[in-house]
């Protein structure tokens, strides 16, 4: 079975994949075998894992996002309406606090621009609390930005409905977070302990 197809199965199962952990189910272990504790790109697979993230990252049953501690996680269409609804729910986790550049992109994004280039610490502001999507280019003038997305548009793009409940959602994201092996503090929001 080709590596890729072996990582979609695993995404297909698990619904959330992130690139690299020691201990989570990732791509980079679901490749090579192993668990990494250093970077992937000096594995002599190295070649192999960036050709399998280059085609994941442009497949269309998969998202890119920062949901598993704040880590790059591949989400499977299967959750795709889960993670809309949380991104669109501007919850007080999402909004509390966030840093004047960070609010200027977000209603940059909110005021009709679907798509806003931008560099630094208030797109990771964002992409951490899943505000808009994201995904780097490479300028012509050979530099690296991002390009953030608001979910509205990028629902529109891909074609998905939210879900009509974020706790549904947030819950459907929980559950999948849990089956793979995450604990719920690896979420970005909030959680809270139910009563024993």
């Amino acid at each position: 079975m080709r590596p890729l197809d072996r990582v979609l199965g695993a995404l297909s199962n698990t619904g959330l994949l992130l690139i690299q952990d020691k201990e989570l189910p990732s791509v980079v272990g679901t490749v090579t075998g192993e668990s990494l504790s250093t970077s992937w790109w000096g594995h002599p697979q190295g070649r192999l894992i960036f050709a399998v993230l280059s085609e994941l990252a442009d497949h269309p049953d998969v998202q890119l996002t920062k949901l598993l501690y704040r880590k790059d996680t591949f989400v499977h269409r299967s959750l795709w309406s889960a993670l809309l609804a949380v991104g669109r729910a501007r919850a007080p986790w999402q909004v509390q606090k966030l840093s004047a550049g960070a609010k200027r992109l977000l209603q940059r994004l909110g005021s009709g621009e679907s798509q806003v280039r931008a560099v630094g610490a208030p797109v990771k502001e964002l992409e951490a609390r899943l505000l808009a999507t994201a995904r780097e280019i490479h300028t012509e003038a050979g530099r690296h930005e991002m390009v953030l997305e608001s979910w509205r548009a990028w629902s529109r793009r891909v074609g998905c409905t939210a879900l009509q409940s974020v706790p549904r959602a947030r819950k459907a994201l929980e559950d999948a977070a849990v089956a793979g092996g995450a604990p719920l503090k690896a979420l970005p929001w909030p959680v809270k302990i139910p009563a024993v």
